[in-house]
C-alpha cells in the first residue's frame, strides 16, 4: 500500500518539475481515501511555505473539515523540512512515509527527528526510504537539467 500512494506522490512531484518547481509531492490518505495531495509551488506561489506537504496538509483539512488529522498518513517524496515536520506534528497525522533521505534539510530522522521527538505532545512514526531509488530520481533529473541549462548560458 505505501508504494501505492508514493507512486502518487511521484506524480504530483512530476508536475512540479514540469512547472520548473522543486519536484516534490506529497498525498494525505484517511481510510485508503486521498484527502490532500499537492506539489511544491513556491515559486509560483512566490510563497516561502508553500511546499507540497503543507499545502497537502491544507487541503486534507478543508476536505475534513477540521485541523486534526489523526486518522491520516502522509506520503511525501523527499523528507520533510523542519516547517513540514512540525506542521505533521500540529495536525496530529497517524504516520509519515518518505521516499528519499533529505541531508540538508531532513527532520524525519536524517538530521533530527522531530515528528517522533518525546518532548512534544504528539509524535508520528517515520518510514523512510520509500520508492526512495525514484524519489531520488526526479530530484536529481531536475537539478542536472537546472546546471545544464545554466552552462549552456
Amino acid at each position: 500500500m505505501e508504494e501505492k500512494y508514493m507512486e502518487l506522490a511521484l506524480a504530483w512531484a512530476r508536475k512540479a518539475a514540469d512547472l520548473d518547481e522543486v519536484p516534490v509531492g506529497a498525498v494525505v490518505v484517511r481510510d485508503g481515501q486521498v484527502v490532500g495531495e499537492a506539489h511544491n509551488r513556491r515559486e509560483l506561489d512566490g510563497d516561502p511555505t508553500a511546499h507540497a506537504e503543507i499545502l497537502a496538509l491544507r487541503q486534507a483539512a478543508k476536505t475534513l473539515g477540521g485541523w486534526r488529522l489523526m486518522d491520516c498518513d502522509v506520503y511525501v517524496t523527499l523528507e520533510p523540512c523542519p516547517m513540514c515536520a512540525g506542521a505533521m506534528i500540529n495536525s496530529r497525522v497517524r504516520h509519515i512515509y518518505y521516499g528519499a533521505a533529505d541531508p540538508k534539510a531532513g527532520c524525519c530522522g536524517t538530521l533530527m527527528s522531530l515528528t517522533e521527538d518525546e518532548r512534544f505532545n504528539h509524535r508520528a512514526p517515520v518510514v523512510g526510504g520509500v520508492l526512495e531509488e525514484a524519489c531520488a530520481k526526479v530530484l536529481k533529473d531536475f537539478f542536472r537539467k537546472k546546471r545544464e541549462k545554466k552552462d549552456r548560458s
